[in-house]
């Protein structure tokens, strides 16, 4: 197998499976070069159903040039109404054109603004705003421009398509954008907070500078490390790092603008200086790196990703999902035992169930076998248990399973080169799109 790109091992991707040279190419020089449709998984009721009942409206918005979260807000500014109201199934990137469901709630039709670059559809009404479980999935329509070796891609698509045992399928790593595609730290973080290191997790994120940054923000982040100096250090941090100033101010105030050393107790406030929801993403972030650990010690042990072996924990489909989309249902697993390895076996290839592997939380159960040595090894080597995740305030997480192997039918064209595939929710374009133009992930 092909080693992966430095910064790609760094969050536990360490290999390609496909042996063959990228194609090289860039992503996004325009808009239409990166199409998303949702998946829909959602009901509505008619648009003319009383919106006492169901009192939110259900839109369906082609997005130019927006991300999802900027066109939110721009939407309830131009209704006068207050952010909340807005919700989604996913969020979507910007440099793209996306196709995705918003409710929002207590507008009629003729309410909705014109806004430059976003095409409103009225789907319906629901009862309740809609949320991220209600997105089944994702399809893609990606144009490669400007590829080095576009003659590799036909065997790249040979190759996924044996990995995937007659699908093209990929490991279901979680990609780069998890851990920050310049500075991938995230994971790192959420690994110090897991263990209670809070001093560990506040200079990780404050200082621990990246040369992909910045320069100012590189020597900032330096100073930081060297000095401890929490005053001088809000003078020279960049007003954008406005989280990393958050912190420092707090330690700044902490510890009497420096004149006394911070205790545990300080960096633990100073990192309670950030978001709920960005300290969460953290703890997810370090579940998704030992996930993504494990299904790399599974490719080096080459262990099959398409069926499974005794001891594996598989989940099963999702019957109620669109029609070509493999969705799993982790709420429904099972544990394959020797007397069941053929008959699961079966079940995997015809794309009814699907081998997993763990995002530990406190109510993991780890696998037997091989792959239950493997799930140990990895949180081994980083000296955690399940029982580490039960964390302060509302960071602990219960853990879950997730499927190993993300498969599609996929349309590979050559010239142009272009990509058509879909994918379930939670699963990354890039992580397949990397198998095809191999380049650094900052890029993808």
């Amino acid at each position: 197998m092909r080693r992966a790109h430095p910064l790609e091992q760094a969050v536990g991707i360490d290999h390609y499976v496909t042996d063959s040279d990228g194609t090289g190419g860039e992503l996004r020089v325009e808009p239409d070069d990166f199409r998303v449709r949702e998946l829909e998984d959602f009901d509505a009721e008619p648009v003319d159903a009383s919106a006492d009942t169901y009192e939110h409206l259900l839109i369906r918005v082609t997005l130019r040039r927006w991300d999802t979260n900027d066109f939110a807000r721009e939407l309830s500014n131009r209704l006068g109404i207050s952010r909340h109201r807005v919700s989604w199934a996913g969020t979507k990137d910007k440099h793209a054109v996306t196709t995705q469901l918003f409710s929002v709630d207590g507008v009629e039709p003729e309410s909705l603004p014109e806004i430059s670059g976003a095409e409103f559809e009225v789907v319906g009404r629901t009862g309740r705003s809609i949320l991220f479980g209600d997105l089944a999935g994702n399809a893609f329509e990606i144009r490669v421009r400007n590829p080095d070796n576009p003659e590799t891609a036909p065997k790249i698509t040979e190759q996924l398509r044996e990995f995937g045992g007659g699908t093209a399928g990929v490991p279901n790593y979680f990609g780069q954008q998890r851990f920050g595609s310049q500075r991938p730290v995230s994971h790192e973080i959420g690994l110090a907070m897991v263990r209670g290191q809070w001093e560990r997790a506040v200079m990780t994120y404050v200082g621990n500078p990246s040369e992909r940054e910045p320069a100012e923000t590189q020597e900032a982040r330096e100073f930081v490390d060297e000095t401890r100096d929490w005053t001088e250090a809000l003078d020279r941090l960049p007003t954008y790092l406005g989280y990393e100033r958050s912190m420092v101010h707090e330690l700044d105030r902490r510890t009497n603008g420096g004149d006394e050393p911070a205790s545990d107790e300080d960096f633990r406030a100073a990192l309670g200086e950030l978001p709920d929801n960005l300290s969460q993403l953290f703890v997810n972030a370090a579940q998704s790196y030992l996930f993504n650990q494990m299904l790399s010690e599974r490719l080096d042990r080459g262990l099959p990703f398409d069926q499974p072996i005794e001891g594996d924990v598989v989940c099963f489909v999702d019957n109620g999902g669109p029609d070509g989309l493999e969705l799993p249902d982790t709420d429904r697993k099972q544990r394959v035992t020797a007397d069941r390895v053929d008959s699961v076996r079966r079940h995997c290839k015809r794309g009814r169930a699907f081998v997993t592997a763990p995002l530990v939380g406190t109510e993991t159960e780890l696998a037997g076998g091989e792959q239950g040595d493997i799930e140990r090894a990895v949180l081994e080597d980083v000296d955690l248990a399940p029982e580490d995740f039960e964390l302060p305030d509302d960071l602990s997480s219960t853990g879950t399973r997730r499927a190993i192997l993300v498969r599609s039918e996929l349309d590979c064209q050559q010239d142009p080169l272009e990509l058509s595939f879909s994918l379930p929710r939670g699963s990354y374009a890039t992580v397949l799109l990397r198998e095809y133009l191999k380049r650094d992930p900052e890029h993808l």
